[in-house]
């Protein structure tokens, strides 16, 4: 018996699977984001600790006999959180998350005193990422950076709450902007320019490999026994491919979760930042991955049915009944809530909804934002493509894979098979228990098999010939928007 913990944005998930790689029990818990500013996005560690604790007692009860014969624990988790704890381990402040777009002014401060970060990170500095973090706490808060002994990402609190040992993994590690990602070291060069050194990381260990022991007195209070180990785990998306298999060079898949990612294995180092894509580490060693990132997506969808009173389900069904006409001429909606990475780096675009009418009512709307989403993974596709990155054919995970709607409606956009898988949305949580079978010694030939398809969706060209006109305007209103925050 193995388990995975995935602590998400919106949730914490934790699943746990046999020998046979079968789901025996499932189980999430809700978290709450606090915006206390403009920009901000901020969450309590002490909450998801709260939140894996309660997970426990509840997997617990549901596994019954079975829960003492779990071997290891897998954890995955949202990547670039700043946990910033003092020389006793104590919290400092709330961890500033990933969708945080406080920090343009230190990515552009990051841009200039490091000119070898490209090449080393991969990566453009981007308010979401980890070290502008620092940046901005050590100009806002210099008490709270004089005090921090150690900066952990999300997941690996909960490692440290669990084993006392602050430990990361190079998936996770690369969304810092702190590690040489080819050499899958920390880069004492960048770290220097934020003010840090290798005293302020966690040890580095692979996602699959042991990181720790369960601490013993964790284990006694979970009903589990002392020698639990737990696996290296991963940066949320990294997991997840373990989850759906994408084990190989050229394996992809989509998740649309909080954010919207386009996930691609490398067999090397391939950084294209020019295009805001992201070339980070792979869970499993001597692999990588590209990624494109927009900041919301399934998200969208919750926002707009809060806003109008109507639930995901509800608002799904009434958008299957819509016309081909209808559809075609729909509002247009750019889906930048929280800004947007992938290809715009622009953490002050914002959302919005154009081409309204009285006869716009919420399923055309509703409408609307599904394909707005999904031009934004268009736009995912497009740069990684220029990029030199072939794909024939993508997975998808996270919550948006519930939807049939959607998934056609992807595969119609983006012009090639989508599929999707049993158990599809349990991506993360899913890839973390395999991890902790291979940190156990299982191969990895019989964990990473990919899971059976549910359902492959092909795309109509006719439809891809419509949605492309209907693509065209949703890239021409962004120009425009941004032309005018310009002017």
């Amino acid at each position: 018996m193995y388990l995975g913990i995935d602590l998400g944005t919106s949730e914490v998930k934790a699943l746990v699977i046999n020998e046979n790689n079968d789901v025996v029990a499932t189980h999430s818990v809700p978290l709450s984001i606090q915006r206390p500013h403009p920009h901000w996005s901020e969450q309590s560690p002490q909450e998801w600790w709260e939140a894996t604790d309660y997970l426990m007692s509840t997997l617990r009860e549901k596994c019954g006999q079975h829960w003492q014969a779990i071997k290891a624990i897998g954890l995955s988790g949202q990547m670039h959180g700043a946990v910033l704890l003092d020389s006793s381990g104590e919290v400092i402040r709330p961890a500033i998350l990933w969708n945080d777009t406080r920090s343009a002014l230190e990515c552009a401060e990051l841009e200039e005193i490091a000119p070898e970060l490209h090449q080393i990170a991969g990566n453009l500095a981007m308010p979401g990422f980890t070290a502008p973090k620092l940046l901005w706490v050590r100009r806002h808060e210099p008490e709270n950076f004089k005090r921090t002994d150690t900066v952990l990402l999300p997941k690996d609190y909960l490692r440290f709450k669990m084993t006392g040992k602050k430990i990361s993994d190079m998936s996770d590690a690369s969304g810092t902007l702190w590690l040489d990602v080819e050499k899958r070291d920390w880069s004492d060069a960048l770290l220097e320019k934020c003010g840090l050194s290798r005293r302020h990381m966690p040890a580095l260990v692979e996602g699959c490999d042991l990181s720790a022991k369960l601490d013993p007195h964790i284990a006694e209070h979970w009903g589990l026994n002392a020698s639990v180990i737990v696996a290296g785990g991963g940066g949320d998306n990294a997991v997840s491919a373990i989850g759906v298999g994408a084990v190989s060079p050229g394996d992809a898949f989509i998740s649309l979760g909080t954010s919207g990612v386009l996930f691609v294995v490398t067999d090397a180092y391939r950084p294209a930042p020019q295009s805001a894509v992201h070339a980070f580490c792979h869970v499993l060693p001597n692999l990588w991955h590209q990624m494109s990132v927009m900041l919301s997506a399934a998200s969208c969808l919750q926002w707009f049915c809060r806003l109008v009173g109507v639930t995901e389900v509800a608002l799904l069904e009434e958008i299957a009944q819509l016309s081909a006409q209808e559809k075609a001429n729909a509002p247009m909606f750019l889906p930048y809530l929280s800004g947007e990475r992938t290809p715009h780096n622009d953490p002050d675009a914002r959302g919005m909804f154009q081409g309204l009418t009285h006869s716009s009512q919420r399923a055309l709307m509703g409408y609307a934002v599904l394909e707005g989403v999904s031009f934004g993974i268009a736009d995912g596709l497009r740069v990684l493509q220029e990029s030199g990155t072939r794909i024939d054919q993508c997975s998808l995970v996270g919550g948006g894979a519930r939807s049939p709607f959607w998934a056609q409606l992807l595969a119609d956009i983006l012009n090639m098979p989508v599929v999707t898988h049993k158990g599809g949305e349990t991506g993360g949580a899913l890839g973390a228990a395999r991890l902790a079978c291979l940190a156990a010694g299982k191969p990895l030939n019989k964990v990473c098999e990919k899971p059976e398809i549910y359902q492959t969706w092909s795309a109509d060209a006719q439809r891809h010939k419509t949605l492309m006109q209907r693509y065209a305007q949703f890239k021409a209103l962004y120009v425009n928007d941004l032309n005018y925050r310009k002017h």
